[in-house]
């Protein structure tokens, strides 16, 4: 009980005591965080109710770069023409979603795991894990800068390129180097290790397309573009 106690104080702040097998595991080149209940199963309460937490102590902030929507914007414009529909992954307190609206003219939706994206618009409560199937091979992008919130990257990145129509893209922005791992950003690699993930989960059906250094901080930071075959 006082366990318990303890651990629900320490998950608002992205911490918690675990046990020996409760513990970030490297794999196939990553670091992923195992959320693991006592039986060794995965603990998807868990795993939600931290990304939650995490959302709503920082929902104030906003990571993603107004600059680099406006970048994405104009390669999307000159690659695609007049997109028609997008989605956005992860995208908190929405901005994303609403820049590129205002830049591309068409519906763009974003999902948001915490209940906090009731509060703003065109954002909708949802696992970007799952797919609606609405969503199947209607998007003309995708863009996220939260994989390094999934649990799984591969079911992750499936399940948006399903979204995908042919000939359309999606954009992760990455950090080049691999950062740290924590209960709230449970997965973390080497970005030229994520290309080659990525590159054989596709089997074929979509590839990494480019890297670009992004405009608002290109030292650190680039866009993984994945197009759709």
């Amino acid at each position: 009980m006082i366990k318990k106690l303890v651990n629900d104080t320490l998950r608002s702040f992205g911490y918690e005591i675990n046990s020996l097998a409760h513990k970030p595991v490297s794999a196939n080149g990553f670091l992923q965080y195992k959320y693991v209940k006592p039986d060794g199963t995965f603990d998807y309460d868990q795993y939600r109710e931290v990304q939650a937490a995490k959302n709503r102590r920082d929902i104030d902030r906003i990571w993603v770069s107004e600059a680099n929507i406006d970048f994405l914007s104009h390669y999307i414009k000159k690659h695609l023409g007049t997109p028609k529909f997008g989605l956005c992954h992860g995208t908190k307190r929405g901005v994303e979603q609403e820049w590129f609206i205002s830049r591309l003219g068409c519906k763009v939706l974003g999902t948001e795991i915490s209940d906090t994206a009731e509060q703003f618009p065109n954002t909708i409560r949802w696992d970007f894990h799952e797919v609606k199937p609405e969503w199947i091979g209607a998007a003309d992008f995708i863009y996220s800068n939260a994989l390094d919130h999934s649990y799984d990257p591969q079911k992750c990145i499936n399940a948006w390129m399903s979204c995908v129509r042919p000939g359309g893209f999606a954009f992760i922005e990455w950090h080049t180097y691999s950062e740290g791992l924590s209960l709230t950003d449970p997965f973390s690699s080497d970005i030229v290790q994520l290309v080659y993930a990525i590159t054989k989960w596709g089997e074929g059906r979509y590839c990494v397309r480019e890297l670009i250094p992004t405009p608002a901080n290109p030292q650190y930071i680039s866009f993984v573009v994945l197009y759709k075959f």
